[in-house]
């Protein structure tokens, strides 16, 4: 089936996303360099300005590369109907918040215990799904969420002996705001992303409209946000201060990250697109220790590890018969 095809192909690429997304931005936040660091609410805004162009662009490709068809469409369903543009406020705020609370955490954390104790957002998002969608879980899923729950445990279990240099950047100060950082986006993004799919699934609304008027509420709050905490520093530099070839990169895998997660609601549901995620914790582990050289995994890291990969199968055996259509 093609939309089989498409649900799998956009989680690989949301896996790719991810630990692309969560390397690049740790580099960012720990590379020493003259000037200024780039300000991490400034690439949130223009992160949104590039969701909303392109989403932009593949409305105008949907419609024949017709510019008065595009016209029509953005009045049509958004200026004409206020309610449901004003519906995507509430998760376009929430969306706004975790963006930067990411860069909070990647500036006190390593990739590999943020991409873990991220995943604790799985969690958030099943009792969402069960709470506002009425979904309902089978026994192979709650045990695969347990499973997975104690797979992240495992892998924060505190190791022996820290490697030496980039440990002892990380006080517990900074990594206690880090941590916190983590667990409010989880919260965060179980409610946001639950919202999301319940107002995609009512509706019969574009994908790429949805994500227009999401774009518009993230860049007004992202703008506010900018000028509220970094107005001096904007004021003094600019905008754009600090920017470099990775922080570009690292906004436009942000973009994309918001087009990838919006498909993937699209073609499967929250819980899956977060166990898709969970896999990019082998990749970014792998890849944090022997490029980035600021992690060194212990045997229980290695466990845990383990743990959630058999919870990801675990989900997925139980997803297939979960296909059939049934009364919450």
């Amino acid at each position: 089936m093609a939309s089989a095809k498409l649900k799998y192909l956009s989680l690989g690429v949301l896996v790719f996303q991810t630990t692309s997304l969560v390397l690049t931005m740790r580099y960012s936040r720990t590379l020493q360099g003259d000037g200024p660091r780039y300000l991490a609410s400034s690439a949130v805004v223009v992160a949104e300005l590039l969701k909303i162009f392109t989403c932009v662009g593949l409305v105008f490709k949907d419609h024949s590369y017709s510019g008065r068809a595009l016209s029509s469409i953005l009045r049509q369903e958004i200026l004409h109907k206020p309610i449901e543009t004003l519906k995507l406020a509430i998760p376009s705020g929430i969306y706004t918040l975790q963006n930067n609370l990411l860069y909070v955490a990647l500036s006190n954390l390593d990739a590999a215990t943020y991409q873990v104790t991220y995943q604790l957002k799985i969690l958030t998002t099943a009792l969402f799904s069960v709470s506002m969608l009425g979904r309902r879980l089978g026994v192979y899923q709650w045990l695969s969420l347990l499973i997975l729950m104690a797979g992240v445990a495992f892998v924060q279990w505190p190791a022996e002996s820290p490697s030496e240099p980039q440990k002892e950047q990380l006080t517990a100060g900074s990594q206690f705001v880090g941590l916190v950082a983590v667990l409010v986006a989880c919260c965060s993004s179980g409610f946001a992303g639950v919202y999301f799919e319940k107002i995609l699934k009512e509706t019969k609304q574009s994908v790429w409209i949805r994500n227009i008027q999401l774009g518009m509420f993230g860049l007004v709050f992202g703008l506010f946000g900018m000028f509220a905490y970094d107005g001096a520093r904007v004021q003094e530099h600019g905008m754009f201060q600090g920017y470099s070839t990775v922080t570009w990169i690292v906004v436009a895998l942000q973009a994309l990250g918001g087009l990838v997660i919006a498909a993937v609601i699209k073609y499967a549901d929250n819980i899956l697109k977060g166990f898709a995620t969970s896999l990019s914790i082998i990749l970014s582990t792998l890849i944090s220790y022997f490029l980035l050289e600021d992690f060194e995994p212990s045997s229980v890291f290695f466990m845990g590890m383990i743990l959630v990969i058999v919870a990801t199968f675990l989900y997925g055996y139980e997803g297939k018969p979960a296909a059939n259509p049934s009364r919450a």
